[in-house]
């Protein structure tokens, strides 16, 4: 296989600066550095670190996450049921416990939102209550390139209501030679077939451009035909400023386990604007944890939902999740997001700028050039590469993510990873490309 490498095109003006000292430098000015030393970076056979830049992919463990868990287990160790009322942290509402960090985190307001469930299942449950099909209005739009997992969950409500899951799927699609999606087009779809669509639903960051999409101006977009709107964010909250209740989405789900650091196939969170806390003719999907909890433990009373995101739960929560969660918000709350989004985009900035050194001939970055239209990740096509790339990046040392048919994912995470990760990562790549037998 054959990896061109070109340097002779002149790069663009930058703020940033070539070499190994300019990022140990940028590591030391950081604020910020010192976070990374409460992770657990994964290290080789040998015992040195990786560069872990996989965080879209699942978040690094926080050393305070064993402590949490911990907490929990002694409590349930020494108390058993009493742990409910008499845990550290009361098992009954802990649920609460997380809301006022994860409402600042992604922009709503604490009633707009509740931690429950796994992603795609909240997807449904959201979909129980926004995806009211009629005979005229039932059609879904969606990314032609969404997470495969919401194309699912989407073709599934089609079929379930009755609906051909091929017919009722509307897709947005980049024009011809295009990777990024683009809002004429989708303004385009809706005045030919917004009367027939009930739905759109985008995942807030594409998971595959690492596109970040204009919320407000999507969902004003939608409203304006009579559609509902959400977003799944699960590459999105943590990582870019979702601002939801501002945009006037009517729902929207996310994932804990990458940008928050919450560990493997832990809780998803939910969003519903407040205009729909109160509305108790929503149709949706019900348990004893969506009930009043003055009289929840009464058992036969007749159901009381509750107002806001809350009224959507089922079930009392998996504690020991919860635990990682917190652990992972409360750092969140320390640190300020405010600053994780500015160290995010001078890193991946950085990243850019370092990436563009190998030559426009030989690489790719597809995600947007403008940092207000991306996160953390940059989405790379390198010319004439396969998977074998990726795998050499893997045996050097880089742990990052691989996404059919041409594309490497890369994530520096600002709590956890460097200026000098983005360096190395950089170097590795290039002589890779330089020698690639």
């Amino acid at each position: 296989m054959l990896f061109l490498l070109q340097t002779e095109k002149p790069l663009k003006l930058s703020n940033y600066q070539l070499g190994l000292d300019y990022a140990k430098k940028q590591d030391e000015l950081d604020e910020l550095s010192s976070y990374r030393a409460q992770f657990h970076i994964p290290k080789d056979k040998d015992g040195n670190e990786l560069i872990y830049l996989c965080g879209n992919s699942l978040g690094l463990q926080p050393k305070s996450t064993k402590a949490y868990i911990n907490q929990e287990l002694e409590d349930w160790a020494n108390l058993g049921v009493e742990g409910h009322t008499d845990a550290k942290n009361p098992w009954l509402p802990y649920h609460e416990f997380l809301t006022e960090a994860t409402a600042k985190l992604v922009g709503a307001k604490p009633i707009e939102v509740v931690t429950m469930n796994s992603l795609t299942a909240n997807l449904h449950f959201m979909m129980a209550s926004f995806y009211q099909p009629t005979k005229e209005r039932y059609k879904i739009l969606i990314e032609s390139d969404a997470f495969p997992s919401d194309k699912y969950a989407v073709e599934s409500q089609l079929r379930h209501h009755g609906y051909d899951d091929k017919e009722g799927l509307v897709l947005w699609k980049p024009r011809e030679g295009e990777e990024l999606l683009n809002y004429k087009d989708l303004e385009t779809i809706l005045e030919a077939q917004g009367n027939e669509i009930a739905l759109i639903m985008v995942g807030g960051v594409n998971y595959y451009t690492g596109q970040f999409f204009d919320f407000k101006r999507i969902t004003d977009l939608g409203h304006s035909y009579g559609c509902k709107v959400g977003f799944d964010c699960a590459h999105g909250a943590g990582n870019v400023d979702l601002d939801l209740h501002n945009s006037g989405a009517d729902f929207a789900v996310w994932c804990t386990y990458k940008y928050l650091n919450s560990g493997p196939g832990s809780l998803s969170g939910c969003f519903v604007h407040e205009r729909h806390a109160y509305d108790k003719t929503l149709n949706r999907f019900t348990g004893w944890w969506s009930h009043n909890k003055d009289t929840r433990f009464n058992m036969r009373h007749e159901f009381d939902v509750l107002p806001g995101a809350e009224g959507w739960q089922l079930s009392n929560p998996p504690i020991l999740s919860m635990a990682a969660i917190k652990a992972s918000l409360d750092m969140f709350n320390e640190v300020g997001f405010d600053k994780i989004l500015k160290k995010s985009k001078k890193l991946t900035g950085y990243f850019e700028f370092l990436l563009k050194t190998l030559g426009e001939d030989t690489i790719r970055i597809i995600t947007p050039e403008d940092p207000d239209e991306r996160g953390c990740q940059l989405s790379i096509q390198v010319l004439n590469a396969d998977k074998s790339l990726h795998d050499k990046l893997t045996e050097a040392g880089v742990i990052s993510d691989w996404r059919e048919p041409d594309v490497i994912r890369c994530a520096p995470i600002p709590l956890y990873n460097s200026f000098e990760d983005v360096y190395l990562m950089v170097e590795k790549m290039k002589t890779i490309l330089k020698n690639p037998s």
